[in-house]
């Protein structure tokens, strides 16, 4: 693209040196860096990149974009100041890759809980309904059948650019995303054009990061807030009306309002709801009138899931009918109370919950079929909300044996995470086991017939981050090696 037209788009800026014709790619991490290429330099939390534009001219970057004037040797590339690198990422990006989201049917979804689940349900949804479809978040991006990991649920703002471009060029004109607040809070998704975006809930989370809930809710309203005021566009907010922010968001875009819910009258109600082992069955009273839904999800969290993306896709088009037939045909989302088939006489589930009330829905979706006792192993983070630690085991006293353990240590010491988390046991029947292995296989030897195993923490995910380094790790795998060593088979 020629270097001064993309330029253009910046209002204000400084330029030292002499700008070459054409440039071929922007990045943002110094390694990438390309012949012809621009290097952004931003701030991070703990890494500043104006620090390493070097390593980009070395790597073959003619233009360095930066904040501040960096020592350039302007005779192998021209400098250009910015007041601010983030948001010159989002302009250039969108005008390099000629904006892509614009060309998109982009559903962007927001809350504590539920965002991969109602994220997989929409891009599911869409593939039943024949449309070419992408989803990003938690589990990375995945593109008709290839998979990108990144390393966080929201992509930063030229990643964005680029996955969307990517997605357009093989195709696929939807993606459903899962928007974290921390994406929000940072920008990560200006310049992304959304066209249905979606609330779930607001629980404690992230707390470390926002200091309090009202900060933390004002970062998931921006979500809502920047759909615009451009009227020329049909664009659509889904919300659930159960929850406490549902009248703040509201109020926060322009944009008609499509509500869920199963304790208020709302577009998409659930009602006479029944749950069993292996399935759930409600009333949908819509718009469209009244039918009866069951699918393959469990509890009532799972409800408010299948809710707001039916809303999502009637939003876009799709008749409730259609979803209904639709719904009752997809497995359950890996990884969220997913359960684990085996060949013997207690029942396990996998599960991502990982803040207090996610734990509380976990418990309450296996309460109905308790037989004999409910073991339940949570695990939190190191180097992350501490807050809720205390919380999270308060919540799962409600099962008769907990192991308290840790999902990803990161630097933090393990014993400081246990301890933290035992302070809000209720009763005496639990054990401290730092290594989540151990604590997997502890859970299953003290298991007895009748009994409901839940693993709860990891979900799907396929890592543990030890340090700074992932290393391989599954709890699926692990749950079904050592069933095999004390049941013998799985189905």
């Amino acid at each position: 693209m020629k270097t001064a037209e993309l330029l253009s788009s910046l209002k204000i800026k400084q330029i030292y040196g002499t700008l070459p014709a054409e440039v071929t790619a922007i990045h943002n991490d110094s390694r990438r860096a390309e012949l012809d290429s621009i290097f952004i330099c931003t701030r991070g939390f703990t890494v500043d990149s104006h620090d390493f534009f070097q390593q980009a001219i070395d790597n073959g970057a003619s233009v360095i974009i930066a904040e501040k004037k960096l020592d350039v040797d302007l005779d192998k590339a021209a400098l250009v100041v910015v007041n601010d690198t983030y948001k010159a990422t989002a302009i250039l990006a969108n005008h390099f890759y000629d904006f892509p989201s614009t060309k998109m049917k982009l559903f962007g979804v927001t809350g504590t809980n539920g965002k991969t689940t109602v994220t997989n349900l929409i891009h599911s949804l869409l593939q039943k309904n024949g449309k070419k479809s992408a989803v990003s978040g938690t589990i990375g991006v995945e593109l008709s059948d290839e998979k990108i990991t990144s390393a966080n649920t929201t992509c930063d703002a030229l990643t964005n650019q680029k996955i969307i471009q990517h997605a357009l060029d093989q195709g696929i004109d939807h993606m459903a995303m899962e928007v974290s607040s921390h994406g929000l809070s940072q920008g990560r998704l200006w310049g992304v054009d959304f066209d249905i975006v979606v609330f779930t809930n607001l629980t404690h989370d992230h707390l470390d990061y926002h200091d309090t809930m009202e900060q933390y809710g004002y970062a998931k309203g921006l979500l809502f807030s920047q759909l615009g005021q451009d009227m020329t566009k049909t664009k659509y907010a889904v919300l659930n009306r159960d929850d406490a922010w549902f009248d703040t968001y509201r109020a926060a875009t322009a944009a008609e309002i499509i509500s869920y819910s199963l304790r208020s009258p709302a577009d998409f109600q659930a009602e006479n709801i029944r749950y069993y082992p292996d399935k759930t069955v409600f009333t949908l009273q819509s718009p469209e009138g009244s039918f009866t839904v069951s699918m393959n999800l469990l509890g009532e969290f799972n409800v408010y899931n299948v809710l707001a993306a039916t809303a999502s896709l009637y939003a876009h088009g799709v008749s409730v009918e259609q979803l209904v037939q639709f719904i009752g045909e997809l497995p359950p989302v890996d990884g969220r109370m997913d359960k684990v088939d085996i060949d013997a006489p207690i029942s396990m589930y996998i599960d991502y919950a990982h803040t207090p009330d996610a734990i509380d829905k976990a418990i309450d979706s296996v309460e109905p079929f308790k037989k004999n006792r409910l073991i339940f192993m949570v695990g939190t983070g190191g180097d992350r909300d501490e807050y809720k630690r205390p919380a999270m085991a308060e919540k799962a006293s409600r099962a008769d044996y907990v192991i308290l353990t840790i999902n990803d240590p990161r630097f933090e010491e393990e014993d400081t995470i246990l301890r933290d988390m035992e302070k809000g046991m209720k009763h005496a029947n639990y054990a401290l086991i730092a290594d989540r292995k151990e604590a997997i296989s502890h859970a299953i030897e003290k298991s007895e017939p009748g009994d409901i195993l839940i693993f709860a923490g990891k979900g799907q995910e396929d890592y543990q981050i030890i340090e700074d380094t992932k290393h391989p790790h599954s709890d699926r795998e692990i749950v079904e090696e050592q069933s095999l060593l004390k049941y013998g088979s799985l189905e």
